[in-house]
């Protein structure tokens, strides 16, 4: 498949083609922050800068979004946390349980010392980030009981991804995890084959999880981080000012794409409430994050030392 340059220069026009695996709807929180950036970025130089749209895997599943921009041939994606923490595995102390209990504290902390950590590491493997955005806390929905201390998770099978931070997690807390690939979790959850699962509450809606899930119980014990990136190398083929620009229309996207997934996530829980789910608030967070706190210690050698002690002191 023999892609143009990255940045291409059509009637003095810059293109900057931009990536993400999901849909393009109204909410999606990938298609709401690239489309975010691209109207910032437009208001700011006009047709200076073209910026492609391309959704559904178009130009490639994340992780060789990923691998496209480190080598130049990808300009732009928006990208899932866990999957920049296999380039720059210090990424994984956003995906650590329990670590953020509101939208605005895990902001508060992105936008502080740790997400400038993040972003120069990040820099130094050829990857700039414009924007830590986010696709709504994580919760647990299953059909056996709510969840509301971590004792309720007792002999449940939950549905993980296949990653060690989100098996350890329920192991800490006595829960039972089960990896397995997404397309054949629906059925699974409705053969009885596994009890529930954890995901946003945008995707129990879109997904129609209400049909085959009971109790969604508001744990919200991972934030998902989503950031828009750009490749080092197509944003130092830019002018200064166009520099400027784009580093500018990436800040104004993500407060934009963050107001936007706030809204979201009211209408999707009176949506699910509608259709039948038993909601439950946890009101006791602590304990959980009691429960996870060897974790902490346990991925402090992979994601470094610094990292997760500047973390765990700004959420104090």
């Amino acid at each position: 498949m023999g892609l143009a340059p990255a940045v291409l220069r059509a009637q003095g026009r810059t293109v900057l083609r931009i990536g993400w695996t999901s849909g393009d709807g109204a909410q999606d929180p990938y298609a709401v922050g690239a489309r975010a950036f691209q109207k910032a970025l437009a208001d700011r130089v006009g047709d200076r800068i073209e910026v492609q749209l391309y959704p559904n895997r178009a130009i490639g599943d994340e992780r060789p979004l990923v691998d496209g921009m480190r080598l130049g041939t990808v300009d732009m994606g928006v990208i899932t946390n866990a999957v920049i923490a296999q380039v720059e595995p210090a990424f994984q102390v956003n995906d650590m349980p329990f670590l953020f209990s509101s939208e605005a504290q895990a902001q508060k902390v992105l936008d502080g010392k740790v997400g400038t950590s993040l972003k120069q590491r990040l820099e130094s493997k050829g990857i700039l980030p414009l924007g830590f955005m986010e696709g709504g806390f994580r919760h647990m929905i299953n059909n056996v009981r709510p969840i509301v201390t971590p004792g309720d998770l007792k002999g449940i099978k939950f549905r993980v991804l296949q990653s060690p931070i989100y098996i350890e997690m329920y192991k800490s807390l006595g829960g039972n995890a089960v990896p397995m690939a997404w397309g054949e979790t629906f059925t699974a959850v409705q053969q009885g084959a596994i009890d529930g699962l954890e995901v946003p509450l945008g995707i129990i809606d879109q997904n129609k999880l209400y049909e085959v899930t009971k109790y969604l119980s508001l744990t919200g014990h991972i934030y998902s981080m989503i950031s828009l990136l750009v490749a080092k190398r197509s944003f130092d083929r830019l002018p200064a000012d166009l520099k400027t620009a784009v580093a500018d229309a990436g800040a104004e996207a993500t407060k934009v794409q963050r107001a936007s997934n706030a809204a979201a996530q009211a209408v999707f829980r009176e949506s699910l409430t509608k259709h039948g789910m038993q909601v439950n608030e946890v009101p006791d967070k602590a304990a959980f994050r009691k429960g996870v706190l060897p974790m902490y210690e346990s991925f402090k050698g992979q994601i470094g030392a610094d990292v997760i002690k500047d973390a765990l002191a700004a959420v104090e």
